[in-house]
C-alpha cells in the first residue's frame, strides 16, 4: 500500500479532488483519506509515480511516506 502525505489537503473538498485525480489514473484503486493526518493510502495497480503526478496535476504537493509495519 502506498502512503502519501499531502500537507496542503486541508478539507473535504481537497480530499474529493485528490480522490478524483487518483481515479482518473486508476479507476479501480482503493483509496483511504485522513484529512486530520493529511494522509492518503492507496492500493492501486498503477505505479506510484503516476499517482503522485496525478495528485500534483490536481494542484497538491504529495510526498510519499513510509509507514511503520502494523
Amino acid at each position: 500500500m502506498l502512503a502519501i502525505r499531502i500537507n496542503d489537503m486541508t478539507c473535504g473538498g481537497c480530499a474529493k479532488r485528490v480522490q478524483r485525480a487518483i481515479a482518473a489514473v486508476d479507476a479501480h484503486a482503493q483509496v483511504e483519506v485522513s484529512i486530520v493526518q493529511r494522509l492518503v493510502r492507496i492500493s492501486a495497480t498503477k505505479p506510484p509515480a503516476a499517482l503522485l503526478a496525478a495528485i500534483r496535476d490536481a494542484g497538491y504537493t504529495p510526498e510519499e511516506v513510509t509507514e511503520p509495519a502494523a
